[in-house]
């Protein structure tokens, strides 16, 4: 290990140098408080930043070891420290020092969801660190002094206050992790309650526009449960805390337009994840396996049974192995449908606003026009109670346009100035007072649901000279080999490190894990228990921070939307 000095020394020498000459300083060096690692020097001042990661022992700071005594706590103990890590970087005052990326200082810190990262890792006695930082450079020319700044006057202030204040904000740390850990255990705790949410009273469910995740500031609504679904829980942490606990089974979110529904699902989609505190939806917690389920134009579809939905279609497609590269919206919410399905989903949330009119609803008078014998779909109205009875999978609705779902109602909450109340009792009066006379048209039973097995040659990572080539262009677009995966229609995705993460999952579940599986799920399950164990950094050949920790259905989501996708004959 050099000293400090040693990289000084070596930013002196190089100064007014070609940009490669930065070259030199790969290494470890050992600093007063921490040791520095420079783990990958970038080719050229426009290139993505260099990666480098502060070591730093924590040893001296046992008596704060309960923050981090257990993978949960040390998953929200890492986010609070990256964040800080994040604010003391946007309060630098330096100024700007070169061409390109020259002088950036990054982390990955995400937004108000509380998620395992790599940014941030704690091994043992030891945490990390993992940042970028753009050498400087006038041109291609290596600004020497200028990179001395950064890594003796910015780098030390923003460890300084990033890290070693926290002491300093004893109560305020413990607060964010014990808050975490309690979202946690109120997650797990939703199934042996009969529950698939829970929203707390207090709650701020309005964001501050639909392009932003922070909680409305003037005049929002805090969320007051209903008395015939409110209930109380003991939380490890916090203690009695009451709310409005969903119920297993059909549940309709009605009311009038822009009364809140959506954003009642909408925090009911994001309740997968913990939250930090002051976002308002802390404790807003849903079932671990809830998808969201919408229609998606132009979906790639590969051998998917979606014949509990959808039979006989023209041209005498095989419905029970549907593949087509341009699905409609019907076809592609229901294979939606029943990919969740396969990959193990108990709760579904749905949004009328993004389905297709034809999949959710066919009235009575459409039935005496059309009659079934020509109309190959079976709308979900007629599947959504058999879901619940057959398999014992819950739905969530967002339904403001049509009454034909009262009688497949367990709870019905209505909107009302974002304020919620429960109707269930009301609703069932006017499915008796005004009864739909709709013919059931979905059958004994559910129907089948088929596990699938993908082809190893589905998955080709390679692009040009390059053996593997995967990247995240955004959160949206996944590029894996030569296809570019969309994914902006998996609402539940947040980050854009859960993307790259879920190409690097892909590549360990096609090289190692396919062939010694029956199924998709079997599969990509053996690859997140590996990954459980041995932490994201598995992922990788060398330490990056900018990894996120993806679910299993966001994986799979990439997987049936890789359009080279092919799946085994039965």
């Amino acid at each position: 290990m050099k000293s400090a000095d040693d990289l000084k020394k070596t930013l002196f020498r190089i100064h007014d140098k070609g940009y490669k000459a930065y070259q030199d300083i790969e290494g470890l060096y050992l600093f007063s408080q921490y040791e520095l690692s420079v783990d990958r020097v970038q080719p050229d001042p426009f290139a993505p930043p260099s990666r480098v990661r502060a070591v730093i022992s924590l040893k001296k700071w046992k008596i704060f070891s309960d923050l981090w005594e257990n993978k949960t706590r040390r998953i929200a103990f890492c986010d609070f420290i990256g964040r800080q890590v994040h604010q003391a970087i946007l309060n630098l005052t330096s100024k700007p020092r070169g061409t390109g990326k020259s002088g950036m200082i990054g982390i990955e810190a995400g937004g108000p969801e509380i998620l395992e990262r790599t940014a941030v890792v704690i091994n043992g006695e030891t945490m990390e660190l993992r940042l970028t930082v753009g050498l400087p450079a006038a041109g291609r020319t290596v600004q020497g002094m200028e990179a001395v700044s950064i890594f003796f006057e910015d780098l030390p202030k923003v460890i300084q206050q990033g890290v070693f204040q926290f002491p300093n904000l004893g109560l305020e740390v413990k607060h964010f992790v014990d808050a975490f850990e309690d979202q946690e255990w109120l997650r797990t705790a939703l199934d042996e309650k009969d529950l698939v949410a829970f929203v707390p009273e207090g709650a701020i469910l309005p964001r501050e526009s639909g392009i932003s995740s922070r909680p409305l500031a003037m005049g929002p609504v805090p969320f007051y449960p209903p008395q015939e679904l409110s209930m109380s829980l003991q939380l490890p942490h916090k203690g009695r805390m009451n709310g409005l606990g969903l119920p297993k089974g059909v549940t309709l979110i009605v009311g009038g337009g822009f009364h809140g529904k959506s954003t009642l699902l909408r925090a009911l989609e994001l309740g997968i994840y913990s939250h930090i505190p002051g976002d308002g939806r802390e404790y807003v917690v849903s079932d671990a396996s809830a998808v969201k389920i919408r229609a998606e134009d132009g979906r790639f579809v590969e051998k998917v049974n979606i014949s509990p939905f959808i039979k006989s279609l023209p041209l005498l497609r095989d419905t029970l192995r549907f593949s087509t590269d341009n699905a409609s919206g019907s076809t592609s919410q229901a294979a939606n449908i029943m990919e969740a399905l396969e990959l193990g989903a108990k709760v579904l949330l749905i949004d009328e606003d993004t389905s297709a009119t034809n999949f959710m609803i066919r009235d009575r008078r459409m039935q005496e026009l059309v009659q079934k014998s020509h109309e190959p779909i079976t709308p979900f109205v007629d599947k959504v109670r058999q879901l619940y009875q057959d398999l014992g999978i819950s739905t969530i609705l967002v339904m403001g346009g049509s009454g034909d779902y009262f009688e497949a109602a367990d709870t019905v909450i209505w909107m009302n100035n974002y304020r919620p109340f429960c109707v269930t009792d009301r609703t069932r009066e006017i499915a008796q007072q005004f009864p739909g006379h709709r013919l059931a048209e979905g059958g004994e039973g559910f129907g089948e649901i088929t596990a699938r097995l993908p082809k190893p040659e589905s998955f080709d990572p390679s692009r040009g000279n390059r053996e593997v080539r995967i990247e995240a262009k955004g959160r949206e677009t996944l590029v894996y080999g030569e296809k570019d995966i969309d994914l902006s229609f998996l609402e539940q995705l947040v980050e854009t490190g859960q993307t790259r993460a879920i190409g690097r999952f892909i590549h360990l579940y096609a090289t190692k894990y396919l062939e010694n599986s029956a199924h998709l799920k079997e599969g990509l399950l053996k690859a997140l228990v590996e990954i459980e164990e041995k932490g994201l950094d598995f992922l990788m050949p060398y330490k990056i921070g900018n990894l996120t920790k993806p679910r299993l259905f966001e994986i799979a989501g990439a997987v049936n939307r890789l359009r080279s996708l092919q799946i085994k004959p039965k």
